[in-house]
């Protein structure tokens, strides 16, 4: 048995050119991008998509234009995490509705849920779901992991099909691998933070949801095959990359969002789509679009 996901999946940046509205000439020439770099899958509404500040309506727009752009050339997951399960529900049905591959929720937020709460949320919300269903482990946004007690009743549902961990912690995810390859090794682990691509497939990771592959897909992938092969020395050269554009593009902002400003500060200046920000964020001022052109012309990143 193998994982049903493996390789690089972009979490998708959402081009907006205003709070509810979508830049779609963006959005196609991003799509476009991203599988011409040779990305595995598609992850709409994740953190990187800021999902939860675009409206119900706007968040059923995104999937159906994706949907339409991506015309069946890789598969398409979407974020459902919400703070109400009905809420989520509905969204993977519309998501199942337009032919999307799977579904992905971290733990609802705002209120801390304990593992019991997490592990009862999981149950009631599975029959829900008409698509399999990855878990998303964000605890510095969720305020919760999935800990082992959950992850151990996860891999028991046929339904859940994997993890993303954007923990940070290394040690969390060979704990993670070590439960599943127990019984389940068609389960997909993947690692959020780009900064441990390399390393995590060295070891047996299946991949990576890394934001940077919205801006330099072709990298990213690369650096996936290479650590596939266990080419160290072009690991390391990759990885070097890579965390170059971290410590250029990442680091401009003084705030959270940093990221999220930084990657569509980016894929503006290159011509790709449009950099406006959901609401509470706000775009970089031409101070710092200035910094991001010259690091992009330093990491000779190009449209």
């Amino acid at each position: 048995m193998t994982p049903k996901y493996t390789g690089i999946i972009p979490p998708m940046i959402t081009p907006l050119c205003n709070y509810d509205e979508l830049d779609v000439e963006g959005l196609e020439r991003l799509i476009n991008r991203m599988i011409d770099g040779g990305v595995s899958a598609l992850f709409a509404l994740g953190t990187t998509g800021e999902a939860p500040s675009l409206s119900y309506r706007l968040r059923r727009e995104l999937i159906e234009r994706t949907m339409e752009i991506v015309e069946g050339r890789v598969p398409v997951l979407v974020g459902i995490t919400d703070t109400s399960l009905i809420e989520s529900a509905a969204l993977a049905r519309f998501a199942a509705d337009k032919g999307v591959d799977s579904v992905v929720t971290s733990a609802p937020y705002y209120f801390s849920s304990g593992q019991p709460e997490l592990k009862d949320y999981l149950e009631h919300l599975l029959p829900e779901l008409p698509v399999p269903l990855m878990l998303y482990n964000m605890p510095a946004l969720t305020k919760t992991s999935f800990h082992r007690e959950v992850v151990e009743w996860a891999l028991d549902q046929e339904k859940v099909i994997g993890l993303k961990d954007s923990s940070g912690d290394l040690v969390y995810f060979r704990k993670m691998q070590r439960l599943a390859a127990k019984s389940r090794p068609d389960w997909s682990l993947l690692v959020g933070p780009e900064e441990l691509l390399g390393e995590v497939v060295l070891l047996g990771g299946h991949g990576g949801v890394n934001g940077g592959a919205n801006l330099h897909p072709s990298l990213y992938v690369e650096l996936f095959r290479a650590a596939l092969d266990g080419d160290l020395p072009k690991v390391r050269d990759l990885s070097q990359k890579v965390m170059a554009i971290s410590e250029a593009i990442y680091t401009v902002g003084r705030h959270g969002s940093a990221i999220i400003k930084g990657i569509k500060c980016s894929l503006s200046i290159l011509g790709i789509c449009d950099d406006f920000m959901a609401a509470p964020f706000s775009r970089f001022h031409d101070t710092e679009r200035r910094v991001i052109q010259n690091h992009l012309e330093t990491l000779e990143i190009t449209a």
